[in-house]
């Protein structure tokens, strides 16, 4: 067990449809993080990553979080929780102000991001992020440190992700119910991306496709954020259900038959191999029924073949078009899936590969899969590993030490070189 720590301590909670993980770090002296518990629990009450039953869905918040301060032997007030279902989007606010040729001052910047706070309201949706990109000189864009510059027009673009409220709302009152408090909402892509993609990666342009079990979240990064944002309402759950109804076996055992013998791409030996299963309803002592691997693959391709396709026209309608090199990276639990990556490398046309979060000191070997990329993601993020996220929860802002609201963390960003 761990020893009690004097450190700020970090709780990452990661409610997802098919379970519901919490993740207690610190970072030691030398500042690095280090993992002091951790606890799962099979998630219930939850239905395309929205709450759908509060009674349920707290329960399992409230065991997960238990059994990770059971290991760490601390107790934990407040929580950096996940919000990856299908209503989350994204958008560009453009900003602009005129400077008459003269030199780019600080003030300047200060009345370009007042103009962008205004800015960034998304309709009637809750901004989870929003992140000034690159600035704009005379409509030259690409540009880092525009102070001391001279220029007619200074301009910023400012990438928003934004949310329905009322699952929001929801997903805030499961863990208040469970006693805890909810220090940000952050979007699961967000978090992600900081745990199992490499900064050149962020940089150059890469495409992230979160496999999770209701939900298919696909976000472009390039120059270090996300600018983009589709989510598909399939996941690995359903290829688990379509084995479940073609079979006639509950969804544990067709769960036990994609991970033990399911497999993205075909072989010739498929035909010959025989697996057992149990049908639903039969009794103790009864033969089970027996099938081929071939026909466990049949069923799991033509699911696989269908999400690859939207994902494809994901990635197109995000402009994701250029050249064979750009990377695609997939994470999720459903990347777990046996040659998963090898398949989707054939469709899309380009280099795939499974992203698995960053190693952290203590992290359970049983979490270093892509399924627990957004709750290391979580946890880094709260750390401050990252100074490029603003954090809004529920439409307040996030105080941090440092910041004064959401001008004025964009503005300390910025003084420190962002």
């Amino acid at each position: 067990m761990a020893a009690p720590t004097q450190q700020p301590l970090i709780t990452a909670l990661d409610i997802g449809s098919s379970k519901v993980s919490a993740l207690i770090v610190t970072r030691d002296e030398d500042g690095r993080l280090r993992v002091l518990g951790s606890g799962q629990r099979e998630s219930r009450g939850v239905k395309r990553g929205y709450v759908t039953d509060m009674e349920s869905s707290e329960v399992a918040v409230r065991e997960a979080v238990e059994s990770a301060e059971r290991m760490s032997q601390v107790t934990i007030d407040d929580v950096w929780a996940s919000f990856g279902a299908g209503g989350l989007v994204s958008d560009v606010a453009n900003v602009e102000v005129e400077l008459g040729g003269h030199q780019v001052e600080q003030s300047d910047i200060e009345e370009l991001l007042r103009g962008g706070k205004a800015a960034i309201h998304s309709g009637d949706r809750t901004v989870l992020h929003a992140h000034p990109a690159l600035y704009t000189i005379d409509g030259v864009e690409g540009v880092k440190h525009p102070i001391g510059l001279h220029a007619d027009r200074l301009g910023v673009d400012i990438h928003v992700v934004a949310a329905d409220p009322a699952p929001l709302r929801n997903l805030d009152f499961v863990i208040r119910s469970a006693h805890l408090g909810v220090t940000a909402i952050v979007a699961s892509p967000v978090a992600a991306a900081l745990a199992c993609l490499t900064p050149e990666e962020r940089e150059l342009g890469v495409a992230l496709v979160e496999l999770g079990a209701d939900v298919t979240n696909v976000s472009l990064h390039a120059g270090g954020m996300l600018v983009g944002l589709r989510s598909i309402p399939l996941g690995a759950k359903d290829i688990t259900d379509d084995i479940a109804c073609a079979f006639g076996v509950q969804r544990r055992d067709a769960e036990r038959l994609k991970c033990f013998y399911g497999s993205a791409m075909t072989s010739p030996r498929d035909n010959h191999e025989m697996i057992e299963a149990n049908l639903i309803g039969a009794d103790d002592g009864d033969e089970p029924t027996r099938i081929t691997r071939a026909q466990l693959m049949t069923v799991i391709r033509q699911q696989v073949e269908n999400l690859t396709n939207q994902i494809d026209a994901a990635l197109k309608s995000l402009g994701f078009t250029g050249p064979v090199g750009r990377q695609v990276v997939l994470t999720g639990g459903g990347a777990e899936l046996k040659n998963i990556a090898d398949y989707m490398q054939g469709v899309l046309g380009r280099a795939v590969r499974v992203g698995r979060p960053r190693s952290i000191t203590g992290l359970p070997e049983a979490h270093s899969g892509p399924a627990f990329a957004t709750l290391v993601g979580l946890a880094m993020l709260a750390s401050g590993l990252s100074g490029d996220i603003r954090d809004i929860a529920l439409g307040s802002t996030v105080e941090r030490k440092s910041g004064g609201g959401f001008v004025s963390r964009l503005m300390n960003a910025l003084k420190q070189g962002y």
